[in-house]
């Protein structure tokens, strides 16, 4: 039978909750370059571009999973129970935080949509995640990058939220996402140190290590709108992982396709949107070069990625019973 670019009705079933990680990546991508516009005299109009592109997948993603969830709930429940997918569920709501700082500049009212919303189910799906957490017995071998999607992923929320919450509120999610961030890191550390290493469909989740400081760094801007020592401690460890993960390059160059490498996708953006953040408060040529450096890996990795995406969907690979 032959396939076609998207699930077909009988794979619907497989279709993985990780799609979202698409969104999140795209999202990324949109916000670099509406900064770029902005702050490096981009042209406005590859934001605009990739803010609708954006939207759709959102969209198409959505009405997906959720003909998944008419049809087959009992998988969607046993996937919500899964102790790596559950992970991934924060990716909804993540998606629609990152969709509402898409909007916020030209149009707050769908950001508003998108925010309130997506901070309502991010934070039950917070509270969902450590619940189980404590409520089952979990192996060190399920501990990933991916476990701060839904803890840490928090930050994300003052970004788009200065205007629609009370600082306090704000406040509330920030310090929730950086304690986490904290406590998870070094249990992940301990588990790639001194026990097996991550298998390779999600050696791409090394990349998450970037965007808890880097998205902090935004969040933190956002509500207070100086660069100070904490802001600086932020930033110097996001490019910390980032030039790490630079380093290990050759670790990631024989990884066979998973959905999962768009966890590279997402990191590098915020470290680029951070690197101009930091150039626009500084305007250090060093950081320029740096963001524009950043730019172009991102643009890149997002190419490569989308074009295997494309072509293992073409292939059939996509969608399949794990």
């Amino acid at each position: 039978m032959q396939e076609t670019p998207m699930c077909e009705k009988n794979r619907i079933k497989f279709f993985p909750i990780m799609m979202y990680a698409i969104v999140m990546g795209m999202s990324g991508i949109t916000i670099m370059y509406q900064k770029a516009a902005l702050w490096l005299g981009f042209p406005s109009v590859i934001g605009m571009i990739l803010m609708v592109v954006t939207t759709t997948i959102f969209i198409a993603v959505s009405i997906l999973y959720c003909i998944k969830f008419l049809k087959y709930r009992p998988v969607v429940k046993k996937e919500f129970s899964h102790p790596i997918r559950i992970n991934f569920f924060a990716a909804v709501s993540i998606s629609m935080l990152m969709l509402a700082i898409i909007y916020k500049e030209h149009y707050p009212i769908i950001s508003a949509l998108f925010w309130y919303p997506g901070t309502v189910l991010h934070f039950y799906l917070t509270m969902y995640t450590i619940s189980f957490w404590i409520n089952h017995n979990q192996e060190l071998d399920h501990s990933n990058p991916a476990w701060f999607i839904p803890i840490v992923g928090n930050v994300i929320v003052p970004v788009a939220g200065v205007g629609f919450a009370s600082q306090g509120i704000l406040m509330y999610f920030f310090t929730s996402g950086i304690f986490f961030w904290i406590i998870l890191f070094a249990i992940l550390l301990n588990r790639i140190i001194f026990h097996h290493q991550l298998v390779s469909k999600f050696m791409p989740t090394m990349f998450i290590l970037i965007a808890p400081p880097a998205v902090g760094l935004l969040a933190y801007f956002k509500m207070f709108g100086v660069i100070d020592t904490f802001a600086m401690m932020l930033f110097n460890l996001a490019l910390f992982f980032t030039l790490l993960i630079a380093f290990m390059y050759k670790n990631f160059l024989k990884i066979k396709f998973f959905i999962s490498w768009w966890a590279f996708v997402f990191p590098l953006a915020a470290m680029a949107i951070s690197s101009m953040l930091m150039y626009h408060q500084s305007k250090d040529i060093t950081l320029y070069v740096l963001s524009c450096t950043m730019i172009c890996v991102a643009t890149i990795v997002i190419i490569i990625v989308i074009y295997q995406t494309l072509w293992h969907m073409q292939k059939g690979e996509i969608c399949i019973q794990d």
